[in-house]
């Protein structure tokens, strides 16, 4: 059932261009990720949506018994209120007025804001994000309008609100550079793209392949449109005369074509600068300490940074990460131990705080107190060549900071930390604000730099791409270290968790994601087998007598003759679905249907896949000779 349509959207903002009469619409049940490279309007398509801004032109259409709740940048709470006050407000009604504390009780505690008494006015800014999370997933809207969710949100809450997320009925829309995020909750992803709307239906890796056949097509019939037009340019040129109406059409028709224009080049950043040369003395830290009045952030920390390090911090809110940043670049003085610095070494340090950028500021300007000219490994380059490879163009170059969205201010401070040429980065939350695009970008840039990355992060893929060493904070002050990516230490903390007795069942965990996964018809399978076999177990010494060889049903025998057959037939099915949805990427209509008959196919692959594992188990214990 449809929910919400735009139609004819336009929407301009200053002198640019957001949307161009462009449509959208939000049915029951989809959950909507919104991507685009920043400034492209995505913060102001869900205020439109949210009915908080008007567009130039174009109608949105609501159901009637349509509400919608919005997670705004911004949090507006009443500073004298509570935490639980305000988090309850807006969301009473007749049928959860003794419901209600404790579910926001609960939910509060999940986003780790435990004291519910405390006031609002105490609350850091992250703090007042996740209470405002709270209050709108309590809400019971039909449509959730959510901007930047996980912002705020360590790796654990991330992880919990997904699962969340996926569970609820209502519909969503949200805006998220989390790719992880995306993957796990998103049903269909819209791109806004030089001012229209591009719909995707899929999860983020589908759109990654889908926007990639589309780009394909246009390309194809830009290149056709080119050789008819040539054709018919030739006809023209061959002296025809205008004399009949069939004639007259013909030509119209040619002027038409010129008219048509052709698919436009995807803009892209481009990233390049030249490291310092780093002498042996890299970064030297001794037995550092720092706390604030009772509570310990850390305590005897010791390490060398070694020349290739690719370290990722990682911790709950609060636990000192930036701090650590802080006092690694001189920024905050630690309450015991060293930070010795070489002396080749360059430091550039991307922090979370953008307010030090004067906003009356220019562009330009901004980039000029770093140099005029920069030195990359194409040569030497204007401020405002640099700039225009980042996407500031000419007009934006010359306006002030104030003027541009948060993902840009993020960006243009990110250029003026690269173009320092340093051998040492230090990134605090790089991510946030930073659109996709970008943040690829960024991730090619790391892989060719030549020096040492230090970054605090809560984007898991950001993570897994870019670091080979973790740090972890840890109860009581400790900081330890883990080898590997983010999946790798999730691998880790699995195993050091206490292991469930031998039969009882246990839930699939992904590294990458760190989210539960499902038991099909083999977990549950498994699960059976386990508890029969305990049950032979126990009943070795009972009157009932000797036990039994272990062996198949008839169904079971049949069924593990066939299943390798059944599994190759389901692969070449998939397989030969997504082939189809490359070849109708352009019709929204037969994609639908066509992604909807490759999920249904990849759940059955699914399912034949744990019960082939659950089957060739019991094979291997037959053949055993194991009794039950």
């Amino acid at each position: 059932m449809n929910l919400l349509t735009i139609e004819h959207l336009t929407k301009s903002y200053t002198e640019r261009l957001l949307f161009d009469d462009t449509d959208f619409s939000i049915n029951e049940g989809e959950k909507i990720g919104v991507i685009g490279v920043n400034g492209t309007g995505k913060s102001t398509l869900l205020r439109i949506v949210a009915g908080l801004e008007e567009p130039d032109r174009g109608t949105v259409t609501k159901g009637n018994r349509v509400t919608i709740r919005f997670l705004s940048q911004q949090q507006d709470f009443d500073p004298e209120h509570t935490v639980l006050e305000a988090v309850m407000e807006g969301n009473r009604t007749p049928h959860n007025e003794w419901s209600l504390e404790a579910e926001a009780r609960s939910m509060l505690s999940e986003l780790k804001l435990p004291d519910p008494e405390q006031k609002v006015a105490q609350l850091s800014g992250g703090q007042k994000k996740r209470a405002a999370l709270a209050s709108v997933l309590l809400s019971k809207a039909e449509i959730l309008v959510l901007d930047e969710p996980t912002n705020h949100l360590d790796n654990e809450m991330s992880a919990w609100l997904e699962d969340y997320l996926i569970r609820m009925r209502c519909a969503l829309l949200m805006v998220t550079h989390d790719r992880y995020f995306l993957d796990r909750v998103s049903n269909r992803i819209i791109e806004l793209d030089k001012g229209r709307i591009y719909s995707y239906p899929g999860s983020y890796s589908e759109f990654i392949r889908l926007k990639e056949a589309r780009q394909n097509m246009e390309i194809a019939a830009e290149r056709k449109r080119k050789s008819i037009l040539r054709t018919e340019l030739e006809w023209l040129m061959r002296g025809a005369r205008a004399r009949s109406t069939k004639q007259k059409a013909h030509i119209q028709r040619i002027e038409a074509m010129q008219e048509i224009k052709g698919p436009e080049a995807e803009q892209r950043i481009e990233m390049s600068s030249v490291s310092s040369r780093m002498g042996k003395k890299t970064i030297e830290v001794s037995e550092l300490s720092k706390a604030y009045g009772p509570r310990v952030l850390f305590q005897d920390y010791s390490y060398i940074f070694l020349r290739s390090d690719r370290i990722g911090i990682i911790g709950p809110n609060g636990c000192g990460k930036s701090t650590l940043l802080k006092i690694l670049t001189g920024n905050e003085k630690p309450d015991q131990g060293t930070v010795e610095i070489g002396d080749t070494i360059r430091l550039g340090y991307f922090s979370q705080d953008s307010s030090q950028m004067d906003p009356d500021e220019r562009v330009i300007d901004y980039i000029k107190d770093a140099g005029e000219y920069i030195q990359t490994k194409d040569g030497r380059i204007t401020a405002a060549m640099l700039l225009e490879r980042f996407l500031f163009d000419g007009a934006m170059q010359w306006s002030p900071i104030g003027k541009l969205s948060g993902g840009e201010r993020r960006r243009l401070q990110l250029l003026r930390v690269l173009i320092t040429s340093p051998n040492v980065l230090i990134l605090d939350e790089p991510t946030n604000d930073l659109d996709i695009q970008t943040l690829t970008i960024l991730e090619d840039y790391l892989d060719g730099f030549d020096g040492i990355i230090i970054v605090v992060s809560h984007d898991r893929y950001f993570l897994d791409r870019i670091v080979t060493r973790i740090f972890a904070f840890e109860e009581g002050g400790h900081i330890q270290q883990y080898e590997g990516n983010y999946s790798d230490y999730l691998i880790t903390q699995e195993l050091r968790r206490p292991q469930l007795p031998e039969g009882a069942a246990k839930g699939k965990r992904s590294p990458e994601t760190g989210a539960a996964g499902r038991n099909g018809a083999g977990g549950a399978a498994g699960s059976a087998a386990g508890a029969s076999a305990e049950a032979g177990d126990s009943g070795k010494n009972s009157w009932k007598g000797a036990p039994k060889k272990l062996k198949f049903t008839y169904k079971e025998q049949k069924e593990f003759e066939t299943i390798d057959q059944d599994i190759e037939d389901l692969e070449n099915r998939v397989a030969e679905l997504e082939e189809q949805m490359e070849e109708q990427a352009a019709n929204y209509d037969k994609l639908m249907e066509l992604t909807a008959q490759r999920d249904e196919a990849a759940r059955a692959l699914e399912e034949k896949m744990e019960r082939w594992e659950y089957l060739t188990e019991l094979a291997e214990r037959i053949e055993k000779g194991e009794t039950v």
